[in-house]
């Protein structure tokens, strides 16, 4: 068990499985020593998305709860392309965090915290990111996306 599953296991942390993609893309592209990964929502093991926008249907904690979600696809997709083992992730490189939410809303930022907050809780230091996080209307009504770059070895 290499060090990056064993800190998973530690959280008590079960990755998901990374699903089909829904329009004409795929889940990750590597070049060179970065890792691209689209864009995930917040998927449910039925296959349904948590949807509403913040700043009305739902509260930040509830949004913060669903960017963790997110957070989970991610590592998800990562570790498909990486042939199972995260521990070749060297650091996170940047994060774009988009949030369904309402024009008054603001507080985006304190929303994609789910993911970041997940991201070095299982990765330490090299979880730290730079970051985008911007309110927006997202596809499907969805709570949050996100899409993110690792550099791999």
């Amino acid at each position: 068990m290499n060090k990056i599953d064993q800190r998973l296991k530690e959280l008590g942390i079960e990755i998901p499985d990374v699903p089909s993609p829904m329009a004409n893309y795929v889940p990750s592209v590597r070049t060179g020593n970065l890792l691209y990964l689209s864009g995930q929502g917040p998927r449910l093991a039925d296959g349904s998305f948590k949807t509403g926008r913040a700043g009305a249907e739902i509260s930040v904690e509830e949004a913060y709860q669903d960017a963790r979600l997110v957070g989970l696809q991610l590592l998800a997709a990562a570790k498909k392309a990486l042939d199972g083992d995260l521990s070749r992730v060297k650091r996170v490189v940047k994060l774009l965090g988009m949030v369904n939410s309402t024009p008054e809303f603001g507080k985006q930022p304190q929303v994609i915290n789910g993911c970041s907050d997940l991201l070095v809780e299982v990765f330490g230091e090299a979880g730290r990111h730079a970051r985008s996080a911007v309110g927006m209307m997202l596809p499907g009504n969805i709570t949050v996306e996100i899409e993110a770059i690792f550099e791999i070895e």
